[in-house]
This record gives structure tokens, C-alpha cells and sequence, in this order.
């Protein structure tokens, strides 16, 4: 096929797709008042929680999977281009300071690399074989898990990034905001938020990348919690990198254990600052020792180390 003619094609497929779609209604929005269009984002960004409901069915399984894998030492990968891949990068680099995870644990790879962070790297999203190179460097295999990443569902380099990966044995999951994507069909789990069209036509990092957004935060944080990263409500793996983090730690504790100043500062100093330990040393009555050992035997679950130290 000519470029005129892939051009003709590409112009016509995106003419499908719910995210591209034109709405006269909003022609004249530039000639609004600016509270007027203020309030209008508003309203369609108010709709976006709700089509994230409709698929939480969909997202939870997918969770669930994810856990299942990473359990056995596995890894979870987010692919994608532009904004999507951008807000997977996000959401691995924050899985660090808040859940205490290995930088290799949680990845996210972008089209292009580190400069598409900042600055659009021409051709980088249309490149599906990209993918399958960023993904064979990381020797991506059964244990570990691929989300792709694509507002339209359509990207070739987050479908490539998931075609690898299904074909190297690693659970796929395919994330995107048109319902009956290729993405979706190409994963072992769709997850499609279907958010309609933007306010501004095509501007995908609107509702689209708010809707990714929300569920990237429900899959990282979610599948933490079922990997005991969590005790309860309270982020006990969290990484006191400074000071902020340092008093967070301290008022974890404390919250978790009724424990007073005194006993606190005692317990982490016993545990080496360690917040997930000095728990189990005030509320299990053991040294800093014991509670590494009993963590380390629960895989790091505080409620069953607790269950081990109290007999």
C-alpha cells in the first residue's frame, strides 16, 4: 500500500472510533466565556468514574491474574505511546517509595524511550516491532504480566508489545477506551472504558487519560494489597526515602499499633526503619530478628506473621 493510500486508511479507521469523534455540538467553544468551558470539562470529566464502574468486573479478574503472577516472582510491564505510555511510566515509578517494590518489579516502557517522556518521538507508536524489541530486552516470559496501553486501542506498539508477550507466555492484559479494540483482542484480559468523545476532537489525554489514569492506580495498588504491601488501609512497605516519608513511617505505626512515641522510635530503630517489622515487634511481641524471619516466612503478609507470632 502507497503513503496516500495508508494515509486514506488510517484517516478512515480513526473515523471509527468513539475517542476521534467529531461533536458539533461544541464547535463554538472557543468563542465561550472561559467559565463556560471550564464547566463543561467539568461535566465530561465527571462522567469518567462511572465508565470505569462498568468494567470493574473486567479490571478485578485482571487483578487477580496479575497478583497470581507476581506471587511467584513475576514481573508487571505497562506499553504504550504518548500519553498512555507516559502514565504507565508514572505508575511504575511510583510503586517504589509506596509499596517498598524493586524498581525492576513494576515498568513501565514507553514508545521511543526516555525522551518520549518529554518530547513526541516521531513514528515511535507505529512500530509494533519496537515493542516486541523493548520487551525481548527485558526477556519478558510466563511469570510476568504486559499491560498495553492505548486510548484507541489501536496503537501498533502497544498491540505489538501484547502479541509478544502473549506469544512469550506472559499474561496480557489490554487497556483502552473503544469498545471491540485490537488491543482487547489481542490480551487475555480487555479492559475497555469507553469514555466517548473528547471535548477537544481526538485530544485522547482528556477523558481517555484520565480513565487510564484510574485504572492503572486501581491495578498497581490493588494487586499490592493482595500481595501484602498493605495492612489494612495503612501503606506498611512504604520507603522513608525522606523526611516527609521518615514521619509518615512513624505515624503509620502508630496508627496501626496504638503504640506511644517512645515505643515507636524503640521499634524502628530495632527494625531498621523497617515499618511492616516494627509493627509485628509491638503488636507481636517480638524482637526485630523474629519479626524478619516470620515476614519473610509469610511472604511478607503482616496479618498471617502476626497469626505466627501470637501462636
Amino acid at each position: 500500500m502507497n503513503s496516500s493510500a495508508a494515509h486514506a486508511a488510517l484517516r478512515a479507521e480513526l473515523a471509527t472510533l468513539t475517542t476521534e469523534a467529531f461533536r458539533p455540538e461544541l464547535a463554538d467553544i472557543d468563542r465561550l466565556p472561559t467559565l463556560d468551558i471550564a464547566k463543561i470539562m467539568n461535566g465530561e470529566d465527571a462522567g469518567v468514574a462511572g465508565a470505569v464502574a462498568d468494567r470493574i468486573p473486567e479490571i478485578a479478574a485482571a487483578i487477580d491474574a496479575i497478583a497470581t503472577r507476581m506471587a511467584r516472582g513475576g514481573r508487571l510491564v505497562y506499553a504504550g505511546a504518548g500519553t498512555a505510555g507516559r502514565l504507565g511510566v508514572l505508575d511504575a515509578s511510583e510503586c517504589p517509595p509506596t509499596f517498598n517494590t524493586d524498581p525492576a518489579q513494576v515498568v513501565g516502557l514507553v514508545a521511543g524511550g526516555a525522551p518520549a517522556l518529554v518530547t513526541a518521538v516521531e513514528g515511535a507508536e507505529d512500530s509494533a516491532e519496537l515493542a516486541a524489541g523493548d520487551l525481548a530486552a527485558l526477556g519478558v516470559g510466563p511469570t510476568d504480566t504486559v499491560v498495553g496501553v492505548s486510548a484507541s486501542g489501536r496503537t501498533p506498539y502497544a498491540v505489538g508489545a501484547v502479541e509478544y508477550a502473549r506469544g512469550a507466555g506472559a499474561l496480557t492484559v489490554g487497556l483502552s477506551c473503544n469498545a471491540g479494540s485490537a488491543l482487547g483482542a489481542a490480551a487475555d484480559h480487555a479492559v475497555e472504558v469507553v469514555v466517548g468523545p473528547e471535548l477537544l476532537t481526538g485530544s485522547t489525554r482528556l477523558k481517555a487519560g484520565t480513565a487510564q489514569k484510574l485504572v492503572l492506580n486501581m491495578l498497581s495498588t490493588i494487586t499490592m494489597i493482595r500481595l501484602g504491601k498493605t495492612y489494612g488501609n495503612l501503606m506498611v512497605d512504604v520507603r522513608a526515602s525522606n523526611d516527609k516519608l521518615r514521619a509518615r513511617s512513624r505515624r503509620i505505626v502508630a496508627l496501626a499499633t496504638g503504640a506511644s512515641d517512645a515505643e515507636t522510635e524503640a521499634a524502628l530503630e530495632e527494625t531498621g526503619g523497617e515499618v511492616k517489622n516494627a509493627i509485628l515487634v509491638v503488636l507481636g511481641a517480638v524482637d526485630g530478628a523474629t519479626a524478619a524471619r516470620l515476614l519473610d516466612a509469610s511472604d511478607g503478609h503482616l496479618r498471617a506473621a502476626l497469626q505466627m507470632a501470637r501462636g
